[in-house]
């Protein structure tokens, strides 16, 4: 990471305001946007729309994998609190698969929770996977960890292999994120745990505001600079669709501070996070990215002269179904009435 950025990552202020509310896979493969320039996928998904350019973000990866630093405060704080979920649960995962994304810092940052005795992890970037290899051998903290190259949109683990599946900040970049989770729910054991965090669609919001004033004054109309974002109404409805059993969603709200708006963008290279759309827009005009720079300071710029920047982060919690799990009662089957409640405490109006 660019030495603004370091700078950048030490401040992140940690002001979380959470809302707590409770067969054989698919071989590894590799979608070419080469054959599919306009959007559509390569033959292998029956014509499908394509949001995000995969070649693409796998060369993101790749260039994330030597930009990044060693520690990032801001993954870091959102691994750890992915993890810290792992607390909550009394039975061990003594076999877990962690996905792309933010794996480097959740490897950092397992200490021993969840009682994984087995990790591997797994990243489409092949100089990620390096990266990731040579930080384990550094760490020596003996915990058996593997390492392949793989498509989170194509996984190639079998099914019902693994105790405890893991993404951090990685699946919000597949095309097909109910697909993604369906098979993240294949590769678990019955009764696995199905832990992952994807940014939401508050993202970067002072960001998205000040490009689009840009590019009205100085291009006279506005094309996709940024990723469309899941939306937090939206995360129990895709754990339902992905079949997992006791969904949960967690949101955090994490604010960033940086000096300037390209501080920003360096931050982002690092961690991977650029835009990869389709239909984005191969050049940025230089007038458009200081007006943009301008508007972001003139808008949300704070006293101290740094302007914040907001990561809305999602959490998602679900199971693979087991007979041992607790399940919701057949409807008409309740013994006592409201009527009969209220008639037994009292009403607060009477």
């Amino acid at each position: 990471m660019a030495s603004g950025a370091a700078a950048a990552a030490r401040r992140v202020l940690l002001l979380r305001h959470r809302n707590r509310g409770h067969q054989n896979l698919l071989p590894a493969q590799h979608f070419s946007s080469a054959a599919a320039a306009d959007g559509l996928d390569g033959g292998d998904g029956g014509g499908r729309v394509k949001i995000f350019d995969r070649d693409l973000k796998r060369r993101h990866r790749d260039r994330a994998a030597w930009a990044m630093r060693e520690t990032d405060a801001l993954a870091d704080a959102v691994a750890d609190n992915l993890l810290d979920r792992l607390e909550d649960c009394r039975k061990a995962f003594p076999s877990a698969l962690c996905l792309g994304g933010s794996a480097g810092a959740v490897r950092r940052l397992i200490r021993g929770r969840g009682g994984i005795e087995k990790l591997t992890m797994m990243d489409m970037s092949a100089e990620m996977v390096k990266k990731w290899r040579e930080l384990d051998n550094a760490a020596g903290d003996g915990l058996e960890t593997h390492f392949i190259v793989g498509d989170e949109e194509f996984l190639p683990i079998k099914e019902s292999s693994q105790d405890l599946v893991m993404s951090c900040l990685g699946l919000h970049w597949t095309n097909d994120l109910p697909g993604a989770m369906i098979q993240c729910r294949l590769a678990l054991k019955p009764d696995g745990l199905f832990l992952a965090s994807i940014l939401g669609g508050d993202t970067l919001k002072e960001l998205r505001i000040a490009c689009t004033i840009a590019q009205m004054e100085r291009e006279g109309g506005i094309s996709p600079r940024m990723s469309p974002l899941a939306q937090v109404r939206d995360a129990g409805n895709l754990l339902s669709r992905a079949g997992f059993a006791l969904p949960g969603v967690d949101v955090d709200r994490y604010t960033v501070k940086y000096n300037s708006a390209l501080e920003i963008v360096e931050h982002l290279r690092a961690m991977g996070e650029t835009n990869a759309l389709f239909q984005r827009s191969p050049i940025l005009k230089r007038d458009t990215a200081l007006a943009t720079a301008a508007i972001y300071q003139s808008m949300f710029g704070l006293e101290d002269g740094t302007i914040p920047a907001t990561f809305q982060v999602i959490y998602m919690t679900g199971w693979r179904e087991h007979s041992s799990q607790q399940k919701a009662k057949q409807r008409g089957s309740a013994t006592v009435s409201f009527s009969d409640i209220r008639k037994q405490f009292g009403s607060d109006q009477d």
